[in-house]
């Protein structure tokens, strides 16, 4: 170290002694940090502690007299830049990550916190700077991102896919031009409404089997939280199941209400599901209390919830007792 630098850091560190807990503070930190003195020509760094070398390779006599911009290089931005003078300006503790580089070449987030420190009579006396290496957790969010408009993306063709066929399987069916009309929108509006459930927020999640049926059946049923009755444990459903459940769900909703229990104002429907150690995923959907029930005669949205109940490996069966329909779904999570 040259005697001029040495001269420096004596000086300075003189003012650091006037005050014991302050210096030790700094040099037994486990964070790293470092002390500029804003009284001398380009504020150069007059002390940092074990840390701050361990973060960025230097030794202390690479470092002691000179300014904190010997960590730059050539992708630190101007942006970040221009932060940390507007800060040291306006003498007010700041937050800035910058990119900044190891002696080795390596480069790094830097999250830098700097903020002056002042005498008693109110004169900056010093600067400090602690640095945080935080390039693990932007990589991890960056990858993040990436899974999400992966995630999305395939969800948006999971659900385009699956309302094709459920377009063109109506269409077989429903010769009335507004029948089927109202019969896709809904469909539709049923998807798109839980789809919008699971994927709102910061990043595509998981839904819980009864959240999900309690938010759609309560929609259809006319007398509320009395014409439903759930019972089960939690369930976490994986995404490739959410269509084809919420499908399933809104036509049988649809059905009780306009030929069942839901649309009777004695009936009621009750809902069980287990997952067993195997992750089979078992739903029984009971109907009761409505009116007396005949099977369909034609193909209906049933069967084609059925085919894609069948795409996944899962099997459902409907039953149309006279009291009221049994539906039974045995669905293997994990193939699904």
């Amino acid at each position: 170290m040259s005697a001029h630098i040495t001269n420096i850091a004596d000086f300075s560190y003189e003012k650091l002694r006037e005050n014991e807990v302050f210096a030790n503070a700094i040099r037994h930190s486990r964070l790293a940090l470092c002390i500029t003195d804003p009284t001398l020509p380009d504020e150069p760094i007059v002390f940092a502690n074990k840390a701050f070398c361990e973060l960025t390779g230097y030794d202390q006599a690479d470092f002691v007299g000179k300014n904190c911009r010997f960590l730059q290089g050539p992708e630190t931005t101007r942006a970040s830049i221009e932060a940390i003078h507007t800060a040291l300006a306006a003498r007010e503790v700041a937050m800035i990550e910058i990119v900044n580089y190891r002696k080795n070449g390596e480069k790094f987030i830097n999250a830098l916190q700097l903020g002056p420190i002042f005498d008693e009579a109110g004169n900056l006396i010093f600067r400090f700077g602690s640095q945080l290496d935080v390039t693990a957790l932007r990589e991890q969010e960056r990858r993040a991102t990436e899974l999400r408009a992966s995630e999305l993306m395939h969800r948006l063709k999971n659900i385009v896919n699956v309302m094709s066929v459920v377009i063109k399987m109506t269409g077989r069916t429903e010769t009335d031009p507004q029948e089927f009309s109202d019969k896709v929108i809904q469909r539709l509006r049923a998807l798109g409404q839980t789809h919008f459930d699971t994927l709102s927020g910061d990043q595509p999640h998981t839904l819980q089997f009864e959240h999900l049926a309690r938010s759609l059946l309560l929609a259809y049923a006319p007398l509320g939280e009395g014409q439903v009755r759930l019972h089960g444990g939690d369930v976490t459903l994986p995404n490739s199941t959410v269509t084809s459940l919420t499908l399933l769900l809104h036509e049988l909703a649809t059905n009780s209400v306009k030929h069942g229990s839901l649309g009777s104002e004695t009936g009621h429907i009750q809902l069980s599901w287990s997952l067993s150690d195997e992750g089979d995923f078992s739903m029984i959907w009971q109907e009761r209390g409505g009116p007396a029930v005949t099977p369909p005669v034609r193909e209906n949205g049933a069967e084609i919830v059925s085919k894609l109940i069948a795409a996944s490996n899962g099997t459902l069966h409907f039953d149309w007792q006279a009291d009221g329909l049994v539906v039974t779904l045995n669905l293997p999570l994990d193939a699904a």
